[in-house]
């Protein structure tokens, strides 16, 4: 019988995720000092199967910084040999990732239904999207912009007080389907809103003189995989015939610069910028939105995590914006404003020489399309769980980032174009 409770137990454990277990997986991260730390680690990421965090490819690796990577259990002395082999300097960040993505679950709250203070999963999140439209008709309207490569509905949420003419900010989250903090902080964002209009000023003003549009989940069959199969899935999933793969990275998809570099073009890679440009549904559906509604969209915001960055165009070019001296400052004066209540520290820049080169953003497409402020953020953490960042960390990391967000809203309704 004991033993029978037991199977009982670890089969309820496993049946978050079915599929990819994670057990006794490790990330590590590596300092790498040049060109030749840069070649040893392309030698083992083609010996292994290496799952990149930060940066998302080796093909993005550069002197002088640092590298986060995750190693299958069956390869880890193989790794670690050959890290110490050959003196490359590293650490283990997450010694087994299994416990630590059993470990983000740590909210107080595991009541049934919807919260915003831990991880929903995307049946939960459609249900909150009608429900809190449906209960806040006089702020929030909800659209359907499309549907996914698997047929589900991507819905887009407006957050204003109806008014002609109003210009807009467009927000985004759940572009890459492991970085959950993300779309919880499109819900927090959302909550915020209607919560404090009438009792803050700020709020109050930007929604009576701004619309928000948010959209929650990108990609949501993506997302849906990482609750069901794969916690550590990337890209869409859309199918590849030729090849076997699965998933193109919507963030490669953009027509800015498409698969020029920072990109790849092989369909089984994380950041394969797809077959062609806005070749995936949910890419196409957000182009299509922001284009018809180009006149009124003052500002461009896509949520992404880790590496508490916030970044601008250009990624897929080393050129900088006209208004790059303006995008640098308010880039500046954000993080200052993100920082002022839990000390969180980010790091700001054009994306490709802060980051890393990446073609096919959204961010540079959105810019391009004459949005004059666009902007990547990316969240907490530093590495520390990288995309396992525990839900006890949503509502500082939501906080922070209200700060930031309202931050630019204030400065693009004085800067009106």
């Amino acid at each position: 019988m004991l033993a029978f409770l037991v199977l009982v137990a670890v089969a309820l454990a496993s049946a978050h995720h079915s599929g990819e277990h994670f057990e006794g997986e490790k990330v590590f991260r590596v300092s790498v000092e040049d060109q030749d730390h840069i070649d040893l680690l392309q030698e083992l990421a083609s010996a292994h199967q290496i799952d990149f965090w930060k940066p998302d490819s080796v093909t993005q690796v550069t002197p002088h910084s640092t590298v986060d990577f995750r190693v299958q259990a069956q390869d880890i002395s193989a790794v670690e040999d050959f890290l110490e082999q050959n003196e490359l300097p590293y650490e283990v960040l997450i010694s087994n990732l299994r416990s630590t993505l059993e470990a983000q679950f740590d909210s107080q709250v595991r009541a049934a239904g919807h919260s915003y203070e831990k991880y929903n999963n995307w049946e939960t999140i459609e249900a909150w999207t009608e429900q809190i439209a449906s209960e806040n008709p006089d702020l929030i309207s909800r659209s359907t912009i499309g549907t996914t490569f698997e047929g589900r509905t991507m819905y887009l949420l407006k957050v204003g007080k109806p008014g002609p003419n109003k210009p807009a900010i467009f927000m985004d989250c759940g572009f890459h389907a492991r970085e959950w903090i993300s779309p919880a902080f499109c819900q927090w964002f959302v909550r915020e809103a209607i919560r404090t209009y009438g009792r803050e000023i700020h709020m109050t003003e930007f929604l009576e003189k701004l619309d928000f549009y948010v959209l929650p989940v990108v990609n949501i069959d993506g997302y849906v995989y990482t609750w069901t199969k794969n916690r550590m899935w990337r890209k869409t999933r859309s199918i590849h015939e030729a090849t076997g793969c699965i998933g193109t990275d919507p963030n490669r998809n953009f027509d800015a610069g498409w698969c020029k570099m920072g990109a790849s073009q092989r369909p089984c890679d994380d950041t394969y910028c797809g077959p062609s440009a806005e070749s995936e549904k949910e890419t196409k559906a957000l182009a299509n939105f922001i284009r018809n509604n180009l006149s009124s969209i003052k500002a461009y915001l896509t949520i992404h995590s880790y590496s508490q960055m916030m970044l601008y165009p250009y990624s897929y070019d080393y050129k900088l914006t006209p208004n790059n001296a303006e995008l640098n400052a308010l880039a500046k004066a954000t993080v200052k404003e993100l920082a002022t209540l839990h000390g969180t520290k980010y790091t700001y820049g054009p994306g490709a020489t802060t980051i890393y080169p990446a073609a096919g953003g959204s961010d540079d497409w959105a810019y391009d399309q004459g949005i004059k402020y666009s902007f990547t953020f990316e969240l907490r953490d530093k590495g520390r769980y990288g995309f396992a960042l525990p839900e006890s960390k949503i509502r500082a990391t939501c906080e922070e980032t209200m700060l930031a967000i309202k931050h630019i809203a204030s400065y693009v309704l004085e800067h009106l174009y």
